[in-house]
């Protein structure tokens, strides 16, 4: 979920980490055993003056399949459920409203499974998942092909 989000104007950090769990400071690899409660998942540090949370809410929808429970793509388990993890009221309420506008298009048959969640405490990955898409472009490219990623959102959202 970094790329795109990185590629924002007004999006000042994008940090891969965890949260929604109960084990503090986990490793990618209690996180990745489905036995810690956390969610993978990406803290987008913002400048409202340049973008709005409406915006991002649109960017992460468009990047990800709301009508899967606990996985995204040929990743499964409940570390791979997607949510919006909100901070305050405003941005419980505008996502919340994205998710029933959502609902209410159409544009899907079944269930909108996002959770959306008040935000805890949120720990920042190991430094080699940091920014994983650039460092290693060959690998990130085959695991979203291998994946199914592009295709998926491709039938879900069409060319954007």
């Amino acid at each position: 979920m970094e790329p795109p989000f990185d590629k924002l104007d007004g999006v000042v950090s994008v940090t891969s980490g965890y949260t929604g769990g109960h084990k503090k400071n986990p490793t990618y690899e209690e996180v990745s055993s489905g036995t810690t409660g956390h969610a993978e998942a990406v803290e987008v540090v913002y400048d409202p003056a340049k973008i709005t949370y409406s915006r991002l809410l649109d960017v992460f929808w468009h990047n990800i399949d709301p009508t899967v429970h606990n996985r995204q793509f040929c990743d499964e388990g409940t570390q791979y459920r997607s949510a919006i993890f909100y901070h305050n009221d405003e941005q419980k309420r505008f996502a919340e409203e994205s998710k029933k506008a959502l609902e209410k298009s159409g544009r899907f048959k079944g269930p909108i499974y996002t959770e959306i969640l008040s935000a805890s405490e949120f720990y920042k990955a190991e430094e080699y998942h940091q920014k994983y898409y650039k460092k290693n472009p060959l690998r990130y490219a085959f695991y979203r092909h291998g994946c199914g990623r592009d295709a998926r959102l491709q039938e879900l959202w069409g060319k954007e």
